[in-house]
This record gives C-alpha cells, structure tokens and sequence, in this order.
C-alpha cells in the first residue's frame, strides 16, 4: 500500500489490503491457505449455509483459515429475504461475525441478485446490529437505496457470478461510484488480473473475487497477480490518468526545437 493511500476503511475498520477473497472451489484446503497469503488479503468470505458449523477437524473449512484473517460470513444460496436474513442471525449465534455479506439471489441462471428482496433484508439486518455488505446490481438507484438503508458499501458485479468476463459496464460502475458515500466493492465477474486493475482504476474501494483465483491453473500464482492488480489500480486510480485524445501528441514536443 503506497503511503498516500491509506486502506479500506469499512465500519470504522481499515484494512491494508483492498483485496477481498473467497474460501469456495479451491483444489483443496492446502491450495486455498497458499493462495489466500499469496493475495495478501486481510477478509475472507465464508458461506455460512456451506460450512458445519458445529464440526472440528481437517475436512472443515474454518480450521484452514488464519486467525489474522477477518471472517466475512455470506448468504450464498439464499434466494428470499427471509432465507438471508435467518442465515445472517446463524452465522452470527455461531460466533462467526455480525458482518455479513449479504446475497439475495434472484436468478438462477444468472445468480443476479433480487433486488426488492436486498433492499428489505438489508433494512432488517442492519436494525438488529449488523455491519451489512449487499452484492447488488450496478444501478445508482438501488446502490443509493442500499446506503440509506443503512450499507456500510454497496458491492456491485462487474459481470456474473463466476463467468470470467470482467467488467462489462464500466460507465455504470463510475455512476454508482459517484453516487453513494459508501464504499463501493466490486463484487463477481473478474477472470484475470487486469479486470481487477481496471475496477481499481474506474474508483473502486475494493474487488472481492474467488472464481478466478480458485480456478486459475496456478490459483497461488494467479492470487499473487490479483495482489499486485489490486495495487496498481489503485495507484493509478490514485494518481490521475491523462486525458484521452483523439489525435497523437507527441512526448517529445517540437516547440523549440533547433532548425524548425
């Protein structure tokens, strides 16, 4: 992190890294230890309806987890406002975190989230304590209606869940980042490292991504990258691109210049 930059700051608490990342479709729990110290991340998404909760031992997930690592439960697979809501208080009563990265899955074929159903278990959750973290779509209306309802940031896709394709509207993206105070996240879509530098640089606060390390042929190599991305993005984000032009400009001027 360059010394002008000074984290994410989500509820009051910084994180060095910008980078968030999931714990779902590794190789095996030796590959996701690997890749999550190579990513450098400080957050790591569980989903609280895919982990025994109750169970110890070398086949559950949370015993593969650092304890340096911050715990973000989610309500992956929930597709109802009432679903999400009870897997948020299960996650919580279980001990892993009133934080909760907040899914309402509205599509199955396309895991776009439901909206409506968002909206209201956001209102419901963050009245009974939670810090609420909503993966949503990339529309400034719902982003906006996030944040009144009480947000700590608002987590738009960059394209679908798992697909790889990278940000697909970047317009959108610098709409909703302009439109709320929040942090905004971008949340599903990235397949490579410059999908990650590029969300960075349209003034994303963060990425979170799991697809595309997990499934990488070299998951720690490509986590590694992802670290790196992150950081460029933000640097340049940080440091202000030139404008685009339509015609050439040369680097060396030709004002001046002997004989002309």
């Amino acid at each position: 992190m360059s010394e002008s930059d000074q984290g994410l700051v989500l509820a009051g608490r910084t994180f060095r890294s910008r980078l968030v990342v999931g714990t779902g479709k590794y190789p095996d729990f030796d590959v996701m230890r690997r890749a999550h110290e190579a990513s450098g991340t400080e957050m790591v998404t569980v989903a609280v309806r895919r982990v025994d909760l109750d169970a110890r031992g070398p086949q559950n997930l949370l015993d593969h987890i650092p304890e340096h690592l911050f715990l973000l439960p989610n309500t992956a697979a929930c597709f109802s406002a009432d679903e999400a809501v009870r897997t948020a208080r299960l996650g919580r009563e279980a001990g892993l975190s009133h934080w909760v990265k907040l899914e309402v899955i509205g599509d199955e074929k396309t895991l776009f989230p439901d909206t409506e159903g968002l909206l209201e278990a956001t209102r419901i959750l963050v009245k009974e304590g939670f810090v609420v973290l909503p993966y949503t779509n990339d529309d400034v209306v719902v982003a906006r209606k996030l944040e009144d309802a009480g947000a700590a940031a608002v987590m738009p896709l960059g394209a679908p869940i798992g697909s790889g394709l990278g940000i697909q509207n970047r317009v959108n993206l610098q709409l909703v980042r302009e439109a709320v105070s929040v942090p905004m996240i971008v949340d599903a879509g990235v397949g490579t490292a410059s999908d990650a530098a590029l969300a960075m640089e349209l003034g994303a606060d963060g990425v979170l991504m799991n697809t595309a390390i997990a499934l990488a042929q070299d998951p720690v190599l490509m986590a590694s990258a992802m670290k790196q991305a992150v950081q460029a993005g933000r640097e340049a984000f940080l440091a202000g691109r030139i404008p685009r032009r339509l015609y050439a400009s040369a680097s060396s001027p030709l004002e001046g210049v002997v004989g002309r």
